[in-house]
């Protein structure tokens, strides 16, 4: 794994500076997700390529150094922990609404001694509603459909600033049905850049949303009526 690791970073054009760091992450996961599903991918060479090098691949394809970042729907730390580890000068904000993954986060941050990572246990929808329009970068990865994800995570971005979205390369259709959605929060795309993890044959893709307007205050809406009547 740790080799693995090494060579993905490096074809990354990445410091391998973060790699024991990200080996005990590793561990830790394993360790609680035999007690607690964080994660269906638990091989040790799995977690490398899946989890970290692609949550990794995103610092080639923008820039975040110094940014305020929120992960929205983190998990078990996904893709924020990572790009954390491998640049330190993101201030980082981890956001679930589960409580148990937000606890291993904590442990995980105590144990790597990044005392500054804010761990909030709190759906996105009412994180909005005291943090909105705060950070530079939004993240989120494979949480929900972006036509709902995009109400979720714009509120949240500066005026200026992108929303992050890691998706599959067949996301086409849901990009285009979620357009109505970005307009309405003040937001445009303004990239989409596909990339291959490392040592894979694995094909992902960032979506770049920029925030060129307020969201209106009604947004975010409570997530029941999200889901009922996306915008």
């Amino acid at each position: 794994m740790e080799q693995l690791l090494r060579d993905g970073l490096t074809t990354l054009g990445l410091s391998t500076d973060g790699v024991p760091a990200l080996m005990r992450y590793a561990e830790l996961l394993i360790e609680k997700n035999r007690v607690m599903n964080l994660t269906a991918i638990t091989e040790p060479a799995d977690i490398a390529a899946l989890h970290f090098l692609d949550s990794a691949a995103l610092l080639t394809l923008t820039d975040l150094r110094g940014k305020s970042v929120v992960d929205v729907g983190t998990g078990a730390g996904f893709p924020g922990m990572p790009l954390r580890i491998l640049e330190p000068s993101i201030r980082l904000t981890l956001l679930d609404s589960l409580n148990k993954r937000i606890d291993f986060l904590k442990e995980v941050c105590g144990d790597l001694g990044l005392a500054d990572v804010d761990c909030v246990h709190a759906r996105a929808e009412e994180f909005a509603a005291h943090r909105r329009e705060s950070f530079d970068i939004v993240t989120s990865r494979a949480v929900a459909n972006l036509q709902m994800l995009t109400e979720l995570c714009l509120p949240l971005v500066k005026v200026g600033g992108t929303f992050l979205s890691m998706k599959s390369v067949d996301s086409d259709a849901e990009l285009e049905a979620a357009k109505k959605a970005i307009s309405t929060l003040g937001g445009q795309v303004s990239e989409v850049k596909d990339y291959v993890i490392p040592g894979t044959d694995v094909r992902h893709r960032l979506i770049f949303i920029k925030k060129i307007k307020e969201s209106p205050k009604k947004y975010p809406r409570p997530f029941a009526k999200i889901k009922k009547n996306p915008l």
